[in-house]
């Protein structure tokens, strides 16, 4: 078994992690979209920065086949004189393999390395998939002069084409990867042992490694199925505080010692499961909703953001509503009313967005959000793209209060928000009879995804008229979900 550059990076997450994928791969959850979606926005980032290279020659490989065959073309091109290759493909003794994005030679049997990431910065974990890299080149009778990370600028607005040594950055990491050469010898030798093991490491979410302590608690959770309140539902809990409960033999929340130190949240939390009951401060609670002013409208976007901008006077990653949706009680007693807008063209949506906005929110009266700092940040965004019109939307950001902040401060806990102050953990506890499982859109990753792929990149698999229905019930039960949460609060 080889061990590759992406099974490393496995394995410093987690070393079950590896072993799983060696050995029993279908244990580890499948790619869903909005992760492939992901993937395919960094590979069109990947096409901007091999423009910095006009001499590079691309290898890759489409199957099984031309990837086992991409070592012989490597070695072939560069005998054949290449001096810049994309995808070149390295292997070392039967152990270790990995794919460079980009080589260049500066001189005889010396490369500078060069990895392409859809960040806006270089980061830790590049350094370390990097000095992997540098160790399989170097035994593979190689050496590496300067190692770098080429990553988006976010300071970077479009205007007309893009040009690559615009919207690219080029960071050098030569010292870092270097710093980190004893560190990776150590680490591949014992991936190597793991992935040849016969038995699995033990899987606790405690030994998750490089920040991966949520993501490899999801697979620890799908294999091993704790039982309800068990402590790997404690919210913001890390990995140290994690293996001091499993080392003193503590499962569930109700027995986490009174003395264990733990945040406020936290201890809400499991005092909630102890209790079993809720934990209401009526006090703030009340004291929020009468700050309020009538007319109130519940206010909540759906937005785009691409690594490359779509639009002239975007920058990369930049959030753009193109929907809201509006409910509106004018009254504590008055009839709901309802407003929206769903842009449905290939044209920048800021600005029709904001103008839908003006003719809908009155000048007087509190604007509800949940989470506010998303839907201030988008009128500031809207106000760039309508200048006219950017008093209103700031005035609208003086008159926003947070529907979160009950939730998010602890002033109503249940155990069941699993430490959570989502408004898709509140709903279902608080609302039960509302519910997103019926709608074709379940959450805002799919809604932006799905919105870009058809409206922007013009998809023709998606059926735009049932994808705008969609959209419409889902950003409608945001708003509709915040009213119902409003009125639980208001019964307090």
């Amino acid at each position: 078994m080889l061990l590759s550059k992406s099974d490393y990076l496995l394995y410093l997450k987690h070393p079950a992690w590896l072993w799983l994928k060696k050995h029993d791969k279908e244990k580890l959850p499948p790619i869903d979209d909005n992760s492939q979606a992901v993937f395919d926005a960094g590979n069109l980032f990947e096409s901007y920065a091999e423009r910095l290279f006009p001499d590079g020659i691309r290898l890759g490989f489409t199957d099984y086949a031309s990837y086992l065959a991409l070592p012989e073309q490597t070695m072939e091109a560069l005998l054949g004189g290449a001096r810049t290759i994309f995808q070149a493909r390295f292997v070392v003794d039967d152990q270790l393999t990995c794919i460079c994005d980009v080589i260049t030679v500066v001189a005889e049997k010396t490369f500078d390395l060069y990895e392409i990431k859809s960040s806006t910065e270089a980061k830790p974990e590049h350094i370390v998939d990097l000095a992997f890299q540098s160790y399989v080149l170097r035994q593979s009778g190689f050496k590496v002069r300067n190692v770098y990370v080429v990553h988006v600028n976010n300071e970077y607005v479009r205007s007309g084409d893009v040009n690559p040594n615009d919207f690219c950055v080029i960071s050098d990491v030569t010292d870092k990867v270097n710093a980190n050469t004893e560190t990776t010898v150590q680490r591949i030798g014992e991936a190597l042992e793991v992935m040849q093991s016969p038995s699995m490491p033990e899987l606790s979410p405690a030994l998750a490694g490089n920040g991966a302590f949520g993501e490899w608690l999801s697979i620890y959770t799908s294999i091993t199925k704790p039982p309800k309140d068990s402590i790997y539902e404690l919210c913001s809990l890390n990995a140290a505080k994690t293996k001091q409960l499993e080392d003193a033999g503590v499962k569930l929340l109700a027995d986490i010692p009174d003395d264990f130190p733990l945040t406020p949240k936290q201890n809400l939390q499991v005092t909630a499961v102890k209790l079993h009951q809720r934990l209401i401060k009526p006090e703030p609670i009340k004291g929020l909703l009468n700050s309020f002013e009538y007319p109130i409208y519940f206010l909540d976007y759906e937005t785009m953001a691409s690594i490359v901008p779509a639009f002239d006077g975007m920058r990369p990653y930049q959030q753009v509503p193109f929907q809201y949706s509006l409910h509106i009680l004018d009254s504590p007693d008055s009839e709901l009313r309802h407003e929206e807008y769903l842009h449905r063209d290939t044209t920048n949506p800021g600005q029709p967005v904001a103008r839908a906005l003006r003719s809908h929110i009155g000048d007087t009266g509190t604007v509800l959000a949940w989470n506010m700092s998303f839907e201030k940040n988008c009128n500031k965004t809207l106000a760039a793209a309508e200048p006219e019109l950017r008093d209103f939307l700031m005035d609208v950001n003086d008159r926003m209060n947070d529907l979160m902040l009950p939730f998010s401060k602890g002033w109503h806990v249940d155990k069941n928000f699993c430490g959570s102050a989502s408004i898709k953990k509140v709903l279902p506890v608080l609302v039960p009879t509302l519910s997103y499982a019926e709608l074709g859109i379940h959450e805002g990753g799919s809604a932006q995804r799905l919105w870009v792929q058809a409206v922007i990149d013009g998809k023709d698999t998606i059926d735009k008229q049932v994808l705008f229905a969609d959209l419409t019930e889902y950003c409608k039960l945001d708003t509709l979900a915040m009213v119902e949460i409003f009125n639980v609060l208001r019964k307090l």
